[in-house]
């Protein structure tokens, strides 16, 4: 009887003794490694070297006995059906630990923190940036990175903590809300107006030249307007960039379709055919919907919300002022 108990005894212990027990760190390489899909993007974002993130990457499979990343030149490092398993529990215990923080650091107080926000180029520029340097007066503890790019930024590699885009994810574990909708309008500079004569109808559209999107490299269809406004319209400069053809249009040779929002705020500019050309988008605002749990991303969401609310004047081209809290 004796050898068996003691049996038993080496046995549980042999077991506990293999029992997989990963280090926290490690998975936080194992995060951004999937996330980027390079060893290197997640060596940068973690601010070591790449053999650090390599060597804790090893370490991690070495515990848990099992292979967690295709490895490739060409494809970087793709999840294994064992990695993409790991990756759920490992986002639920990121988003838990943060959240514990929240609570022992008793942030209902003082919020802190760090949140990214990825947004369409414009209006990443011109509105989510003063607003968000007026929010940090009241939460001075929050940092924050603004990603204002010409395309769809990604939550499921955490890109972003939230993201506002032009069309509704439809799919994915997220909290999606409509911001607001906004307008586009047709603008000139006064200098164009006068060389080139002024656009009373549709009629004077004839023979214009325009500034407009490359199509085929377009992030979304919800940017084809122009051809809906002025079917075959002489397009004589296109970019993928908003931000450039706005650039483009102060120079006073040809006409540009552009957000409210950006253009309403420069007195170079003038809006043509107002009651005519009306082209309305609406922003969308999404987050994965374990962070949304998080106080600094629900404060920062609703603070968001009201300011969208308290400028639709601005959003919908009746006001060329930016209203700040």
């Amino acid at each position: 009887m004796v050898r068996t108990a003691t049996a038993r005894a080496s046995g549980i212990a042999s077991a506990s003794v293999t029992e997989p027990r990963p280090d926290w760190d490690d998975l936080r390489y194992f995060l951004e490694v999937a996330r980027t899909q390079r060893v290197s993007a997640a060596a940068q974002r973690l601010g070591v070297d790449h053999t650090t993130v390599s060597r804790r990457v090893r370490a991690l499979e070495q515990s848990l006995g099992t292979l967690l990343f295709d490895k490739s030149r060409n494809a970087g490092f793709a999840l294994t059906h064992e990695g993409q398993q790991l990756l759920v529990y490992a986002e639920q215990m990121e988003t838990t630990l943060q959240s514990a923080c929240e609570q022992v650091a008793g942030l209902g107080q003082t919020l802190s923190g760090h949140v990214r926000i990825g947004s369409t180029e414009a209006f990443g520029t011109y509105f989510v940036t003063p607003v968000l340097s007026r929010f940090q007066r009241e939460y001075p503890a929050i940092a924050f990175d603004v990603l204002p790019v010409p395309r769809f930024v990604s939550l499921s590699k955490r890109e972003a903590d939230l993201a506002i885009t032009i069309e509704r994810p439809q799919r994915g574990p997220y909290v999606c809300s409509k911001l607001c909708d906004y307008r586009l309008q047709l603008y000139a500079t006064p200098g164009y107006l006068a060389q080139y004569g002024d656009v009373a109808t549709f009629a004077d559209l004839a023979g214009r030249r325009f500034i407009s999107y490359v199509d085929e490299l377009s992030f979304s269809n919800e940017l084809r307007y122009l051809e809906d406004v002025v079917p075959g319209g002489n397009v004589v400069l296109r970019s993928t960039s908003v931000i450039a053809q706005y650039q483009a249009a102060l120079q006073g040779e040809a006409l540009a379709i552009l957000p409210c929002f950006m253009a309403a705020q420069d007195a170079r500019l003038v809006p043509l055919l107002v009651e005519d050309v009306v082209v309305t988008r609406s922003f969308w605002i999404y987050c994965h919907e374990d962070l949304r749990t998080l106080k600094r991303i629900t404060v920062l969401w609703d603070y968001l919300r009201d300011a969208a609310q308290r400028n639709d004047a601005l959003l919908q081209g009746k006001s060329g002022q930016l209203r700040l809290a």
